[in-house]
């Protein structure tokens, strides 16, 4: 995978900093530190997205134009412990107002850390992507961590909690990631517009 053209194009702190909506719309959403970033950086091949060591690195939502054809929304990631009960309330109210205006939104990609059992917040996610009709692709990150036997037993049980299939990927090797980009390409070519009056 190589995209000759990847830009961010806005770091949205509120709903006053979305950019105008005029392609389709791939949001990733997932905990801190469950690798939104370093995925991005992978399906694109350009260290577009800035990573670090410490979870909660992304505070705001950002805005990636793929080649002029569709764009990358990476949302800030919730389950930070360390963040302050001022800051979770600003990152949730972002996120809702994200979801709550957005009409070209083609698919949610929904992270969660392959080594781990969803947490409540995981669940909540799923249960609230679920009442806003967005199309939604799972994907298990950091798959590379795990056996081959853990791996395939990882998939099942998370495929089986999320009542759909879940997707195994590592964006340290790569393993996985051709399949999902590919998905993102197709679900970007038919843009899912929901009402924004969807209930939470």
């Amino acid at each position: 995978m190589k995209v000759a053209d990847a830009e961010l194009v806005a770091i949205a702190g509120s709903r006053g900093g979305f950019p105008a909506e005029s392609l389709p719309e791939i949001v990733l959403a997932g905990r801190s530190n469950v690798g939104k970033s370093s995925l991005i950086n992978r399906l694109t091949g350009q260290r577009v997205a800035r990573t670090g060591s410490a979870p909660g690195t992304t505070r705001s939502i950002n805005f990636y134009r793929i080649e002029g054809s569709f764009v990358l929304v990476d949302l800030p990631g919730y389950g930070y412990a360390r963040a302050a009960k001022t800051q979770k309330q600003h990152w949730k109210r972002l996120v809702e107002d994200y979801f709550s205006t957005r009409k070209a939104v083609a698919l949610a990609v929904h992270l969660v850390d392959a080594r781990l059992f969803p947490t409540e917040q995981d669940l909540q996610l799923a249960t609230w992507l679920g009442r806003y009709r967005v199309p939604r692709l799972i994907v298990a990150t950091k798959a590379d961590k795990l056996s081959g036997n853990r791996r395939v037993v990882q998939e099942r049980v998370l495929s089986s909690i999320f009542g759909q299939p879940v997707r195994m990927c590592s964006a340290s090797t790569g393993w996985g990631c051709r399949e999902i980009w590919q998905q993102l390409l197709e679900s970007a070519q038919e843009p899912h517009r929901y009402p924004a009056d969807s209930p939470i």
